[in-house]
């Protein structure tokens, strides 16, 4: 008599431990994924399909200045963003990964913006950074100095979404690379020490070829964020002043939301996937072989 093939009882219980899971990633993850580029090729209007179009959308989307327009401001937050994160979260890392009083402390002050709501900050940079009395201001002019148009001038407002986007960000590269230098064996340190005393040169060719998949790794993390802001433009500038801050996220939801164009949305939320996928396989062509 033939008996039938029964899964173990170890088997039954990894899949009911990773049903929950691949059920999270098809419900929020992979179908709305699908029917994004569904929608992507057809025209939609007040939430309703109205027929296939083709790559009408992607036509009208890509020959729309507003978009060219987005993606320049996409593009240079991006590169300055994550410059400026990843500079000064490494700089921190290396300035508390050493024995020194208070250091509980100041790494709990370090770490407390990353625990604050994008739009919230926005709303207290706002305030900081106001024109007409805010405290900034108030500063410079204490100074001798002439007040900045923080908020209405197109260059000073795309910087001040950089130091509000720096103030939250760089307290996670700093906790990433900080955990990645305190589990580096403190023999390599000593036995250097005995060949130089430059710290540089230990930093050069000890400290940052060993913390580079985590800086790798922090460093694609914060590229993929960056290209999704969305919160922090909404909150301080409201996109403005005029298409000054407007990133391709916020096209997203003018076209999608205010417009209930979900056709020409879609086709710009998948460009912007294209480009972060784009991105991701670059980096992983270029530096994957530090993760084996």
């Amino acid at each position: 008599m033939e008996h039938k093939k029964r899964t173990p009882l170890k088997e039954q219980g990894k899949t009911f431990f990773i049903a929950p899971a691949v059920i999270w990633l098809l419900t929020f993850t992979i179908i709305p994924l699908i029917y994004t580029v569904y929608l992507s090729f057809h025209s939609s209007r007040f939430l309703q399909v109205t027929g296939f179009v083709g790559f009408q959308n992607y036509i009208d989307t890509l020959t729309d200045y507003r978009f060219w327009s987005a993606f320049r401001v996409t593009i240079t937050f991006v590169v300055f963003s994550v410059l400026i994160t990843v500079g000064l979260g490494l700089l921190l890392a290396l300035l508390f990964n050493r024995q020194m009083r208070g250091i509980k402390f100041f790494r709990t002050i370090c770490t407390t913006p990353l625990f604050t709501a994008p739009v919230a900050l926005g709303y207290m940079f706002m305030i900081i950074l106001y024109e007409e009395g805010g405290p900034i201001n108030n500063f410079l002019q204490a100074l001798g100095l002439n007040s900045v148009s923080w908020l209405s001038d197109a260059r000073w407002a795309v910087v001040s979404v950089l130091i509000a986007d720096t103030w939250q960000w760089t307290p996670f590269v700093f906790l990433v690379l900080l955990a990645a230098m305190q589990a580096l064996p403190r023999e390599l340190y000593e036995a250097a020490s005995l060949d130089t005393s430059s710290g540089w040169g230990i930093f050069q060719h000890i400290t940052l070829p060993l913390i580079s998949p985590a800086l790798g790794t922090v460093s694609i993390l914060r590229t993929v964020e960056a290209f999704k802001i969305f919160d922090l433009p909404f909150a301080l500038t409201n996109g403005g002043p005029g298409l000054a801050t407007r990133t391709l996220t916020f096209n997203v939801y003018t076209n999608g939301l205010r417009d209930q164009d979900l056709g020409s949305a879609t086709a710009t939320a998948v460009i912007l996937l294209v480009m972060v996928l784009v991105v991701s396989l670059i980096f992983f062509r270029r530096y994957g072989s530090n993760y084996d």
